[in-house]
């Protein structure tokens, strides 16, 4: 009977992407399940997600409930037989104490450093990097533990490998200076080609810290990079959340505390990390879109027949498509730690869209091959989907630029933050009619103006190429004909 009890796990759910919060749990005990039938409702990032059976049978035990995180790997449910159930399910709590039991019994690991006290000090010696972490589970046998001297040093601000020697001293001064002397010949240098430590220079990060993944030690490229990851979402999580120590706000009078949803959360790191890396320039220019304006009113209704909406986002979406093939450097990303800038050949623009769960940003594919009309019917799909929680992860990935429109809430400028590994986002506010002088007839005329925010990774692209990119996007705003043009 133990055979036929299923455990259903957490499946993948996408690049990079490792846990989700439970919204709601589709299923109860004793239901039928079918494979492929929804069971879990997961709200991951940016995405609200169900996530399907991979079995099916009579549910069983429900592992975890609404609000709960849940990892990938992670038990949901139990799954059996429509004939002895309950019989499993009383047997639920045996088979999976076995395992658990078995799952901690890495805590006998912490015996193992003190019954084969040896052939720790011969692993520090050949990979001095990697082991550096581990001092306090060495420190038992003082004699033992000696050759590890130099592994508290790795706690220090970065330092190049001709003062590591010193620096152990220091940190050792209460010892005698026979034992101090004694560990400096064996910190040899971090075992990794002139190449990696060239990387590791360049990306800020300290050769000694990285932990190497060959067996032997050795650090490659993708351990550098790796490691970089690591910090950059460290310093990003950190600034955001535990950078400044809060007051205690009830002196002042009564709080609430509302966890973050994980659409915030990630929101929150992923622009952290932007900000943090990035350097921004912003420029702002202003559009006469007065002629523009007419004609959207002239074919809002013919739009509207095929199902979308005649805005001013889905016409500055078909803008930018097209911009991006005349200026490829802004359809670009920054790979620091191969010093190469990737250029891509197709065209995918994000549109920020506003919902009661934050800020999620659909990627319309092909832009650059799709009317106006089919991207106004497309952008009003997928805002649908992204409010009503039934976009999908795959949909808000792959971008090559970003647009923000704030215009139909209000404003002037804004400097809106560039989405990465993108380069740019063009910021669009509220256009307002706008005494503009007409220098053929000598006098101020109404126009109809639209401020335009372009923000962009001064890394990849200079001053110059932002301006000429703003420009040529408000002058095809305001001469629909460039888009056929050079479009």
């Amino acid at each position: 009977m133990e055979r036929s009890l299923t455990e259903f796990t957490l499946p993948e759910l996408g690049e990079n992407i490792s846990a989700g919060d439970v919204l709601r749990v589709l299923v109860k005990p004793g239901d039928a399940l079918e494979k492929d039938q929804p069971v879990l409702e997961l709200e991951t990032d940016k995405a609200t997600i169900e996530v399907p059976s991979s079995v099916s049978g009579t549910v069983g035990e429900i592992k975890v409930k609404p609000g709960e995180k849940v990892k990938v790997g992670q038990v949901i449910l139990t799954v059996g037989g429509q004939e002895g159930r309950e019989r499993q399910e009383r047997q639920d709590g045996t088979e999976k104490a076995a395992p658990a039991a078995a799952a901690d019994r890495p805590a006998p690991a912490r015996e193992e450093p003190p019954a084969p006290p040896r052939p720790e000090p011969a692993r520090a010696q050949a990979a001095p990097t990697p082991v550096a972490p581990k001092p306090a589970e060495i420190r038992p046998s003082r004699a033992e533990s000696e050759p590890a001297a130099p592994k508290p040093a790795d706690s220090r601000p970065s330092r190049s490998e001709g003062d590591r020697e010193k620096v152990v001293d220091i940190s050792r001064g209460a010892r005698p200076a026979a034992e101090t002397a004694a560990p400096a010949p064996e910190a040899p240098p971090a075992p990794a080609a002139p190449s990696v430590r060239r990387m590791a220079r360049e990306l800020g990060v300290d050769i000694n810290e990285v932990a190497g993944s060959d067996p032997s030690g050795r650090i490659s490229i993708d351990d550098v990079k790796a490691h970089a990851k690591r910090l950059l979402a460290a310093g990003a999580k950190g600034a955001s959340t535990t950078a400044v120590p809060l007051p205690d706000f009830t002196r002042w009078g009564d709080v609430e505390r509302q966890p973050m949803r994980a659409v915030r959360r990630k929101t929150a790191e992923h622009l952290s990390a932007a900000w943090a890396t990035i350097p921004h320039v912003t420029q702002c220019d202003l559009a006469d879109i007065t002629g523009l304006e007419e004609l959207r009113k002239k074919y809002a209704k013919q739009t509207e027949a095929a199902g979308g909406n005649l805005t001013v986002t889905a016409i500055a979406v078909k803008v930018v498509a097209a911009a991006l093939r005349v200026f490829p450097q802004f359809n670009a990303s920054i790979d620091l730690a191969a010093d190469e800038i990737v250029l891509k050949k197709y065209v995918n623009v994000g549109v920020a869209v506003d919902t009661d769960r934050g800020l999620l940003v659909p990627v319309i594919r092909d832009a650059d091959r799709k009317n106006i009309i089919e991207l106004a019917v497309e952008l009003a799909q997928l805002s649908e989907k992204a409010r009503t929680r039934k976009i999908v992860l795959d949909e808000m990935q792959g971008g090559s630029i970003s647009i923000s429109n704030l215009g139909g809430i209000g404003g002037t400028y804004f400097t809106p933050i560039v989405n990465a590994p993108e380069v740019a986002i063009l910021g669009i506010s509220r256009a307002r009619m706008e005494p503009v002088w007409n220098k053929e007839v000598g006098e101020f005329a109404p126009r109809f103006m639209l401020p335009l925010s372009l923000s962009y990774d001064h890394r990849v692209i200079d001053g110059a190429d932002g301006i000429r990119f703003l420009r040529w996007v408000a002058q095809a705003l305001e001469e629909p004909f460039l888009l056929s043009l050079q479009g």
